[in-house]
This record gives C-alpha cells, sequence and structure tokens, in this order.
C-alpha cells in the first residue's frame, strides 16, 4: 500500500481541506456556506442579482494569502495594479479603475469606505473574509464604487471559547514574519480579540551603483477587538486597527532595462516609503421582529512619506520627499426589514427593503518636494531649485441617502428597484512654486458642489431553491474634484457616469457539491476619468475626463467538492474595454483603443487535497494556476505587458494543534511587469515599471488551540 505521507508530498495538486467540523445541517459532502454583505445586509450569495466572489477566511490561511491584490487572482475580470510600496493599490474590475485619490474600486473594511485608495491595502490580520463585487453598486453605496467594490470584513472575537494561533513563516529573499491571535468570551456577553503581525523581507532589486537591494519592506500591524452582546436582538462591536511600516525604495527602472535586466536598477541615491495606517470602527446593531437597525462609525487617519530617485538613473539630478497625510469620518444608519420577516403585501407578495443615510467628511493634504540638481532646469541656474509640486489641502464633506426593496412574487419571481441620492462639497488650495523663485507661482483656491442619483433595477427568477436566472441595469458615478498637481487650467474634472446592463444564472448541483455561476454584462460611461502624467512635474499624476468607453464580457465560477478531502475550483473572465469615439487624451485620439489595466482575460485554476495519517493528525496541501492576458499600460497603446500565468503550491503537515507547512510562490518565475507608465525624457524606453515578484519559497510553523 502506497506510503499516505508520499501520496501527500508528491500530488502535484494538494491543499488543506477545511480544518474545522462542517455544521450539523451542512451535508457530510457539500460546498461550506457563504454569507456576503454584498448588498449591505446578510444573505446568500447564490440568491443576489449581482456577480460576487467570496474569499473566506480560512482560503486566506490555507493559500497563504497576505494581500487584497492577491485575493483578487480568485475573482474573474479583476486586476490590481500595484507597485512594490504599499500605498499604491489601484483596482480594476472589468475595465474601470482610476487614481488612489478617486478609486473608480471603493474598498470597505469592516464597512467603512476607504475614501483614498493610500488606506485600502493593509495587512491581513484576522481577517474573516474577502469579498469582490462587480458591476456598478452606487444605488446602495454611492460615490466611487461604479465598478465594484472590494469588502475586507475583520473575524468576530468567539462567545463560546477561546481560540489562538501563532505561526512563524521564512523564506527566501530573507522573509520572515510572526502572526498571532487570541479571541476568546471574558464574560457571558463579552468577547475580545487581539491579533498581531510583524513581516520583513529584503529587496528583489539590486541597485548596481551601491550593491544595495532597493526595495526591502517590513512592517508591524496590530487589531484588537471588543463584542458585547448585552441581549440576543444587540450587540455592539469595536475595532481598532494600526499600521506601521518601514519599506525601502521604489523598484522603479526603465521599461526597456527590466525586460532585458529584470530586478536591476542604478540610483545615485536611495530612498524610502513609510506609511503609518490607524483606524477605529464602532458598529451597533439591533435585530428586531420586523426591523433591523445598523449604524457604523468609522475613523480612518493615515500618512505616507516617500523620497526617492525622481531621474531613476545614476545620475544625480531630481529627487523627490512626498509627504501625504489624509483623515476621514464616516457614519452610516440603516434601517432594513428583519431577516426571515418581509412585509407581507398579499397572500403571494412579499416586500424587504431597506433605507439609509451616510455622511462624511476628508481631510487631505500633500506637500511634494522635487529638488533639481544645478542646471538641470536650465544651464543658467547654477545652484539647486525646489519645486514644490504641490503644497496641497482638499476637503471634502458630503451625505447620501438610499433605499431599496424587492417584491418576492409566489416565492420564485423577485422584481428589485432602489436609488441612492449623494451631495458634496469640496474645497481645494493648491499652490506649486519654486525655491528660489525662477518662474511665478501658482495658487488655486476653489470650491465645487457635486450632486448625483444612482438608479438599479433587477429581476430574478427561481427555477428552483438553487438555480436562479436574473438581469439588471443599474447607473454609477465617479465623483468630479480636484487634482493636487496638474497642469494649468486642469486643476478641476467633472463626474464619471456609466450604465452597466447584466444578465446571470446561479445554479447548485449534486446535493450541493458543485456550484455554477456565469454572467455576461455590458457598460457603458461618459466623462471618463483617467489618471494620466503630468508633463510639468515628472513622475506625478492628474485625472482628466477623457471622453466615453465601452466594456463587455463573460464571467464564469465552478466550485465542487466531490469528497470530503477534495475541494476544486475556477474561475474565467473576458473583457473587451474600449475607448468610444472622439475620446481624447493629452491631444491625443484613443478613439477606439483598449482601456489600460484592462486584461484581455483572466483564469485562476485550484485544487485542494487532505489526507488522514491517523487520529490526531492529517497532511494537505493546495495549488493554483492564474493566468493574466495581455493589456496595455497606456490609454495610448504604446506599451503592454503579454499574456503570463503563475502557479503557487502549499503542503504540510497537522498534528494536534502543531502545523508545519512549507510553500513556493510564482513557483516556475514567471518575468513579468505588472505596471508601467509613461515617462518621457529621462527613461530611454519614454515608460518606467516594476518586476512582479519572482519565485519565492519557504516554510511555516504554527500552533494553534
Amino acid at each position: 500500500m502506497p506510503n499516505p505521507v508520499l501520496i501527500c508530498l508528491l500530488a502535484p495538486l494538494v491543499v488543506s481541506a477545511a480544518q474545522n467540523a462542517q455544521p450539523q445541517s451542512v451535508p457530510p459532502v457539500a460546498l461550506p456556506t457563504v454569507t456576503v454583505t454584498a448588498q449591505k445586509e446578510p444573505a446568500d450569495p447564490q440568491r443576489l442579482p449581482i456577480s460576487v466572489t467570496a474569499i473566506p477566511g480560512g482560503l486566506i490561511d490555507d493559500a497563504g494569502i497576505t494581500s487584497v491584490g492577491e485575493a483578487a487572482e480568485f475573482s474573474p475580470n479583476t486586476h490590481f495594479a500595484e507597485l512594490s510600496a504599499r500605498k499604491i493599490s489601484n483596482a480594476f474590475i472589468r475595465g474601470i479603475g482610476s487614481s488612489p485619490s478617486n478609486p473608480g474600486i471603493t474598498t470597505f473594511i469592516d464597512g467603512v469606505p476607504q475614501l483614498n485608495s493610500n488606506s485600502s491595502s493593509v495587512e491581513l490580520l484576522d481577517v474573516g473574509q474577502i469579498e469582490f463585487v462587480r458591476g456598478p453598486q452606487s444605488a446602495l453605496f454611492g460615490r466611487n464604487t461604479l465598478g465594484g467594490l472590494v469588502s475586507v470584513a475583520s473575524a468576530r472575537p468567539s462567545l463560546t471559547g477561546w481560540t489562538g494561533g501563532l505561526s512563524v513563516p521564512f523564506g527566501s529573499a530573507g522573509a520572515r514574519a510572526v502572526r498571532a491571535s487570541v479571541s476568546g468570551p471574558v464574560s457571558g456577553s463579552v468577547a475580545v480579540g487581539l491579533s498581531f503581525g510583524h513581516s520583513q523581507r529584503d529587496g528583489f532589486t539590486v541597485n548596481d551603483v551601491t550593491g544595495h537591494s532597493l526595495d526591502s519592506r517590513s512592517a508591524n500591524a496590530g487589531r484588537a477587538q471588543v463584542l458585547w452582546v448585552p441581549a440576543p436582538t444587540w450587540e455592539a462591536r469595536l475595532i481598532v486597527y494600526g499600521e506601521r511600516a518601514r519599506d525601502g525604495d521604489y523598484a522603479l527602472n526603465d521599461l526597456g532595462e527590466l525586460r532585458q535586466r529584470p530586478f536591476h536598477a542604478a540610483r545615485d541615491y536611495e530612498g524610502r516609503t513609510d506609511r503609518d495606517v490607524g483606524s477605529a470602527t464602532m458598529i451597533l446593531r439591533h435585530e428586531g421582529r420586523r426591523v433591523a437597525v445598523t449604524s457604523t462609525m468609522g475613523y480612518v487617519s493615515w500618512e505616507t512619506r516617500d523620497l526617492t530617485d525622481l531621474d531613476y538613473t545614476a545620475l544625480p539630478l531630481i529627487t523627490r520627499d512626498n509627504a501625504e497625510h489624509d483623515r476621514q469620518f464616516t457614519e452610516e444608519v440603516r434601517l432594513a426589514s428583519a431577516a426571515g420577516a418581509p412585509a407581507q403585501i398579499s397572500s403571494g407578495i412579499a416586500l424587504t427593503w431597506q433605507t439609509g443615510l451616510f455622511v462624511f467628511t476628508q481631510n487631505y493634504a500633500q506637500d511634494a518636494v522635487n529638488t533639481f540638481a544645478p542646471q538641470v532646469l536650465s544651464p543658467n541656474l547654477p545652484f539647486a531649485v525646489d519645486q514644490h509640486s504641490p503644497l496641497a489641502a482638499l476637503d471634502d464633506a458630503g451625505l447620501g441617502a438610499y433605499g431599496q426593496g424587492t417584491l418576492t412574487f409566489g416565492g420564485a419571481l423577485e422584481a428589485t428597484i432602489g436609488a441612492r441620492v449623494d451631495r458634496e462639497r469640496k474645497a481645494a488650495t493648491l499652490d506649486t512654486f519654486y525655491t528660489p523663485a525662477v518662474a511665478p507661482p501658482l495658487a488655486v483656491d476653489a470650491e465645487r458642489t457635486f450632486a448625483d442619483v444612482s438608479p438599479q433595477a433587477s429581476l430574478a427568477y427561481r427555477f428552483a431553491t438553487d438555480r436562479t436566472v436574473y438581469a439588471s441595469i443599474g447607473r454609477g458615478f465617479k465623483a468630479g474634484g480636484f487634482n493636487p498637481a496638474s497642469p494649468p487650467g486642469l486643476e478641476a474634472y467633472g463626474e464619471e457616469h456609466a450604465w452597466n446592463l447584466e444578465g446571470g444564472v446561479k445554479t447548485v448541483w449534486a446535493g450541493g457539491r458543485l456550484s455554477a455561476n456565469a454572467a455576461v454584462f455590458s457598460i457603458a460611461w461618459d466623462d471618463m476619468q483617467l489618471n494620466v502624467p503630468n508633463p510639468v512635474a515628472p513622475a506625478q499624476f492628474f485625472i482628466a475626463n477623457v471622453g466615453s468607453a465601452q466594456s463587455s464580457g463573460v464571467e464564469v465560477a465552478v466550485n465542487a467538492r466531490p469528497r470530503t478531502s477534495v475541494d476544486l475550483m475556477a474561475t474565467a473572465g473576458v473583457t473587451r474595454a474600449r475607448f468610444g469615439s472622439g475620446s481624447m487624451s493629452g491631444g491625443v485620439d484613443v478613439s477606439g483603443r483598449e482601456l489600460p489595466n484592462a486584461p484581455a482575460y483572466t483564469v485562476s485554476l485550484g485544487a485542494q487535497y487532505s489526507r488522514q495519517l491517523s487520529a490526531t493528525s492529517r497532511c494537505y496541501g493546495r495549488a493554483e494556476a492564474v493566468f493574466t492576458g495581455a493589456y496595455y499600460y497606456d490609454e495610448a497603446n504604446r506599451e503592454s505587458q503579454a499574456a503570463y500565468s503563475l502557479v503557487s503550491i502549499r503542503a504540510g503537515v497537522r498534528s494536534r494543534g502543531l502545523v508545519a507547512e512549507a510553500w513556493v510562490k510564482n513557483a516556475f518565475d514567471t518575468r513579468y511587469i505588472p505596471v508601467a507608465f509613461a515617462y518621457g525624457g529621462l527613461a530611454p524606453s519614454g515608460f518606467l515599471g516594476e518586476n512582479g515578484h519572482p519565485r519565492t519559497f519557504g516554510v511555516s510553523l504554527g500552533v494553534g488551540f
């Protein structure tokens, strides 16, 4: 008989099965039950007329997911444009995205929107679930969810018993980390949760001038929670999070050089990137017999400072010192029909509903100083010059009111209609000047008010309890605003709007062992906002309205559990995204060209396997392959990334709470450049970019209870 340990170690597609016993209500062999908040109230995703992918906490742990961008690989037609710096993490769904200061895909952390994406990609400590909702969600979530949203939810503290764990992974490139968490009740109605993480690694990119690595990473993060349940229908939850990251410089280099010599750069100046993030969230909820009331209050504060060699060469030409900070406060109060208690309109018609009010304030400031060496700006300037581009303060305040109702006819046909009204006022003080004053300063002091109405409607029909077809139409928008730095006359930009048509089918087969979902969509938007290079400030960007665009495509997701020890998954998405007629960017007609950062397709395949070795131990493993189609970096379609694939493998043994794992990411050491941007003048190819992570491998030791 084959040795079961060898079977686990040699199986090409292996992964851990669920670590905890399934609830008794779930059949012995069935897919796990998933609940999402993709439409604010908890719901079964198979019953919602929207496209949503949920990544539960167990999968985050088993797959070794350490960032939201890695989790996005399981969501079709979802792409993250990320630099090595933690602050640069821009989501694109179905071709829709934008800048960090005005994202097209907003990330919500425990129900609190991250109004600037600089705070969206944080350490995944004690995360219970990540959801990727595709398609406009403005009718419920308002501004800047035109392409969808990402929802990150912390794991709830346990009221039934103490649980905890300690993990110590270490691997190639000097990678090492410590992650610890503990959760449990301190009384019959109060539970607490504490988690802490430290991670660091050496850089992947070598500075040929000094021999040092450029892009090292180091961070500490912690989360504390208190859950109070004074009565079965009441609960209060306080969540506090903090992160301190002290990283090396950007790994940017000329695109042509990166393709010839990956992970090399030449800098006379080695900078750093720092980020501090702090947040506090208070969630109050009352589940009445007829009405559920929820209040979500959030405060987010972040500060970043990055110093870099702005010419990205071995010559002492330009350096940059960029300091940013942001403070936001949000409050949302929502009323909804209680779960399982819809209003009965008649004997065959029931109504479920929700309505809410949302208010926010945001205060952002930036001081970016570009220092030019003597004679760089002009041979007639034999001294160093500082360019403040910009010294900016942006203040924003707004409110939104929304409502949605769903009529169910005979338990099979559902008709949903909803809308949201948003209004906000933005004020900007923008100063661009030189020290010494070698050119006249530019100053902007302005205010603008934006208002919008976002409707949405859908029809869903259930042929059976586990088979549904649906169609929906919705209008989304991104708020207008001000650019901290831009060419004169382009300081302000207008709103962007899009209409989305979607049809889909959601099914469950084989007694709950297989789910298969598919959707088709078509998006048409006007006054499209695009993040484009600023010609008067090196390596800086501004938002411009460039015209119209269209996007259409297909998405498929299949999950299966043929045996208790085997899990299989597959997703696929195809997108065709093009600029419309008359679209202009930087004076160039981009009509008919492909939207940047919109891969032609995304495919992910995964398998899980587990085998019991004894009554107290088992071996397990996991393998995934992710395929990303070709896409362009820029709106003029001058440079692109060819299609590429990444394979990751993880395997290990668990015994009496002890864990030993081995893992490898990018197993075949695929070389790719996931993000690049136009940078004329100093970059020979006209573009700067960063290599994607090379092959990394390591082991992890842990203990849990």
